[in-house]
């Protein structure tokens, strides 16, 4: 009978082990494993491998839903936010180098990528504001490339740049838990806060907080002039534990208060690669927490590193609610450019709360479509009420707004309708306002070069989504397109040979 019953144990481990061997070979790959990048795809040695097949996104609810077209007989008025933010394109450009073939980014990232932060990244020719006006204007309308049955309109704003600047309260809040180990996260970060250092003065202050399980103050309210202090405290920072935002934006903004300057700029640089699993963790909650603080005169910006659990949700959110910008850093060229020549635009907040209002003219505008800026609507009423949350721009920003239009066959010469931009002082609480006539000459067969590379980049973004309203663009067409186009702006023509061997 013993024996019997050993025999029986004997079975019943020989096939519970052998269960446990089975279910493990079929466990399926989790999607948000830090190996994976945020759209489903291996980066972090991208150099030695190319990236694992696609995975459908996993966070769901940054896919975009696209602007309808609006019939202008019903709803004429069209508002939103302005938004100056970048980082769909640098990070679409990382997926592109690390060997993102077009089907896997159509796959993953294609649906979850912001087109006006594709178009926006780029600059475009704009005259300057005219005196006593903050905003300079250009506007162009043409055939729309992808549909013969359209046209498509190009806005672009540009506040003028400036040589001087305020004094600088600068908070840089660093995240330094154990997901940042990697080359372009923590790394890359030093890289880049090292660029900013060498263009501080005297009289600007510069705090340094990290997080991981818990927040620590590693320099408090440093005189600019102190810059190899500053470094060491930087380069000396190394990653490990878990993520705590929470408790690290509320030492930020203590310290950024502690040192406010009267009439300077007091930012927030919040540098992580959004993996914020302790504490404030949701993009309503974030939103919730900062929205007490803006109003205060603290900007917070927001820049992106790496790859992992990259929450873009949350770090859009943050940039958005707290009256800041939201950079996506993919190398050190990008760090240099943020802070070496885009410096006063990165640093300089010129205009709060800027809105958009379009009004077009039902005589000459049967029906419009806003391309992008999904995430930016806002109710018409919205546009009037002051205490209504908006864009920023810095100094020498430019904002770019592209629009899908079925025009009226019987409408030469008459105007399509008035741009209206509201906008407060970094300081204000009473918006001011601009408007811009869009006079019925803006219609040409021949548009300018950056007509021509805004569209291009636009027509990127519908194939990328399979946007249902992509017309009659292919991949063969996109690329015929960019063959024939030639710049000496570097970065579009890092564009234009990318997106080239990407279509190939």
């Amino acid at each position: 009978m013993k024996t019997k019953r050993k025999i029986l144990t004997s079975l019943c481990l020989l096939l519970a082990l052998l269960m446990l061997a089975s279910c493990a070979a079929a466990a399926p790959t989790d999607p948000l494993a830090p190996e994976n990048d945020f759209y489903g795809g291996a980066l972090e040695d991208a150099e030695e491998q190319l990236p694992q097949a696609p995975q459908e996104n996993p966070d769901a609810e940054d896919g975009l839903i696209e602007n309808p077209f609006i019939s202008t007989a019903t709803q004429p008025v069209s508002t939103f936010s302005s938004d100056v933010d970048t980082a769909s394109y640098t990070y679409f450009r990382k997926l592109v180098k690390s060997g993102y073939s077009f089907a896997e980014l159509a796959a993953t990232a294609g649906k979850s990528l912001r087109t006006e932060e594709l178009v926006n990244y780029f600059d475009y020719a704009c005259p300057a504001p005219e005196e006593g006006k903050l905003f300079g204007y250009k506007a162009q309308i043409a055939p729309t490339p992808w549909n013969s049955e359209t046209a498509l309109m190009m806005l672009t704003l540009k506040t003028e740049e400036s040589a001087q600047h305020s004094k600088n309260n600068l908070v840089f809040l660093i995240d330094v838990s154990g997901s940042m180990t990697s080359e372009d996260k923590l790394p890359l970060l030093k890289k880049a806060f090292a660029h900013l250092v060498d263009k501080l003065d005297g009289d600007d202050r510069v705090s340094i907080v990290t997080y991981s399980g818990a927040e620590r103050v590693v320099l408090q309210g440093c005189e600019g002039s102190k810059k190899e202090m500053i470094l060491d405290a930087i380069n000396n920072l190394e990653a490990s534990g878990s993520t705590n935002g929470e408790a690290g934006l509320t030492m930020a903004y203590r310290l950024a208060e502690q040192y406010y300057i009267e009439g300077g700029n007091n930012r927030i640089f919040m540098a992580s690669d959004g993996d914020l699993n302790v504490g404030i963790s949701s993009a309503e909650e974030l939103k919730n927490y900062i929205s007490d603080k803006k109003d205060a005169g603290i900007f917070l910006s927001v820049l992106g590193f790496g790859t992992g659990n990259y929450k873009d949700s949350n770090m859009e959110a943050l940039a958005d609610n707290g009256n800041g910008v939201y950079y996506y850093i993919d190398g050190e060229e990008e760090a240099e450019k943020i802070f070496g020549q885009d410096l006063f635009s990165s640093l300089y907040t010129v205009a709060k709360d800027v809105k958009l209002q379009l009004t077009f003219n039902p005589e000459v505008v049967d029906e419009y479509r806003l391309i992008g800026y999904e995430n930016r609507l806002l109710n018409n009423e919205d546009f009037l009420d002051d205490t209504k949350d908006a864009g920023e721009l810095g100094a020498g920003h430019s904002v770019t707004v592209l629009y899908e239009l079925k025009i009226s066959p019987a409408s030469e010469n008459q105007p399509f309708g008035q741009l209206a931009v509201r906008y407060k002082a970094p300081d204000g609480i009473k918006s001011m306002e601009e408007s811009f006539t869009l006079s019925g000459d803006l219609f040409t067969l021949s548009p300018d070069e950056d007509f021509r590379f805004a569209a291009a980049v636009t027509e990127l973004s519908l194939l990328l989504k399979d946007s249902r309203y992509k017309g009659s663009t292919t991949k063969e067409h996109l690329y015929g397109l960019l063959s024939e186009m030639s710049t000496a702006d570097e970065y579009k023509a890092q564009f234009i040979n990318m997106t080239k061997d990407l279509l190939a």
